[in-house]
């Protein structure tokens, strides 16, 4: 099967050296498509997790080796990073095999209007301002992923396709609910204060596309639990896939991809990217 190739690609949150990473999945997403520009938008390695107890399958180490391939064939990558891999952050402005590393980019509609791209932890209170609480979080957060690996792995054996049971519960609870609101009310609030017209970000986990009091809100989601892409096709629409459903190497899957637009405007189209705050 030939690669799809696109406009522009963005992933986030693959927290490469966490055993919850679905690294796999990511290699075979990244085998079937292709892109003039890709966006790394943070947490792509789990610093915390490593921190804890080393590991690094292959499977994560051919994920690097792909993404610095990309570069080298002409595409071009940009790597803003988050909170788990904050680390790289002291490299801002600086190129490595080819990725440009940012705090953050200004993407450049082809009408002219604008898209702030960050990961968005600085608009997470928790985060922020108690470490300690969003750690012990972290330590509940990978309980719960560890728990959706074994609930899938039996559904695996019984034939019956991935399903994120830890995304499940998290979107029933209330306050998980009002979290992706007000972080996404937070996250759009900061591209209206740059001047732009929309944004991209990561951080929660949760892949989204809508409108927010006027900005254009995308969330690129994960490949922990969803394992979801944001996608610009050559038309110009914007589209969120979720490759858990389609995955070519995992036997008895299926294409499930969110309609362009999503409550969007219809017809985006991004070209040019410039850096700002590195």
């Amino acid at each position: 099967m030939e690669p799809r190739h696109y406009r522009t690609i963005w992933i986030s949150d693959v927290h490469l050296g966490s055993r919850a990473s679905k690294a796999a999945l990511l290699l075979d997403f990244l085998r079937h498509h292709e892109a003039d520009r890709w966006y790394l938008v943070g947490d792509i390695f789990d610093g915390w997790a490593m921190r804890r107890s080393w590991f690094w399958d292959q499977t994560h180490n051919d994920v690097v080796q792909k993404l610095l391939r990309k570069a080298r064939k002409g595409a071009d990558v940009v790597y803003i990073p988050g909170n788990h891999d904050d680390f790289a952050r002291d490299f801002a402005g600086q190129h490595f095999g080819g990725i440009a590393v940012r705090r953050r980019a200004i993407h450049t509609l082809a009408d002219g209007q604008q898209l702030l791209v960050l990961h968005g932890d600085e608009f997470d209170g928790v985060v922020r301002h108690a470490r300690w609480l969003s750690a012990f979080g972290s330590w509940t957060y990978s309980l719960m992923l560890e728990l959706n690996r074994c609930f899938n792995r039996v559904r695996y054996h019984l034939g019956l396709p991935y399903w994120s049971l830890s995304a499940w519960l998290k979107m029933k609870a209330k306050r998980a609910v009002q979290y992706v609101a007000d972080f996404g009310t937070a996250v759009a609030g900061e591209a209206r204060r740059c001047d732009v017209e929309g944004v991209v970000c990561g951080h929660i986990h949760h892949a989204e596309a809508r409108d927010i009091e006027g900005v254009r809100y995308f969330n690129c989601g994960d490949w922990v639990e969803s394992c979801t892409a944001l996608i610009e096709h050559f038309d110009g629409t914007m589209e969120i896939v979720r490759w858990a459903e389609i995955g070519h190497e995992q036997p008895g899957t299926a294409l499930a991809a969110l309609p362009s637009g999503d409550g969007m405007p219809e017809g985006v189209k991004l070209a040019g990217v410039s850096s700002i705050g590195s």
